[in-house]
């Protein structure tokens, strides 16, 4: 893709995310999955990555992703429909590696979360995200391997990139790009943003964009 095209592509995904987007539903089991009408992109991430943050600002609005982050609703898949017409989902994956959650809620997230990816044909891709400031963890690898074995494409997308200086970022991407160059599902461009500054913002939404318009 030329520049031309990544320019086109960033604001039509301006357009989109600027349009009608609104919280669906959450399932707690695959019985309640929304119907597969439209392409999905999945977003993953340990506790405290600053998921949220990163949906809002993805979408503009500041208690979006908060609709489905009560407590109580943690280990449940949360389906938000972007459009309307509606044109895809964007679904917020619950957080994992929480060191005090009970090995029956690890258990039944990962039965949910691995169901959920080798299941699901219109999840064209899953956006990983890394926090800049501590980089990949042996957490971020197990989901990894997961993705890689459900043969589900996903991207890295960095957080909070503004909390750390630009050598440092520089030497996480790197090191991040070496970790996943031989993982047959991983993409290998990486994301830098910051949902505080903007930084990164409308290359996500183009990313997101392109990755269900991709058949």
């Amino acid at each position: 893709m030329d520049e031309q095209q990544q320019a086109d592509l960033i604001e039509e995904a301006r357009k989109v995310f600027a349009g009608p987007i609104a919280f669906l539903k959450s399932a707690p089991d695959l019985k309640f999955l929304p119907d597969m009408s439209v392409n999905e992109v999945a977003f993953a991430g340990r506790s405290n990555v600053g998921k949220s943050s990163l949906l809002n600002a993805l979408t503009g609005r500041n208690g979006l992703a908060r609709t489905s982050n009560t407590p109580g609703r943690t280990q449940e898949l949360n389906f938000f429909n972007v459009g309307d017409p509606l044109r895809f989902r964007l679904v917020d994956m619950p957080g994992y590696g929480y060191a005090k959650a009970p090995k029956d809620m690890v258990r039944k997230w990962r039965f949910l979360v691995n169901d959920y990816l080798r299941g699901r044909a219109k999840l064209k891709r899953t956006l990983v995200l890394i926090d800049s400031r501590h980089g990949i963890k042996d957490v971020d690898k197990d989901i990894f391997d997961m993705l890689d074995a459900a043969a589900v494409s996903y991207r890295v997308v960095l957080t909070k990139a503004d909390k750390v200086k630009a050598s440092h970022l520089a030497e996480v991407i790197a090191a991040v790009g070496e970790a996943i160059r031989k993982r047959p599902a991983a993409h290998p461009d990486i994301i830098p943003t910051s949902s505080e500054k903007g930084m990164g913002i409308p290359e996500l939404r183009a990313a997101v964009l392109e990755s269900v318009t991709q058949g």
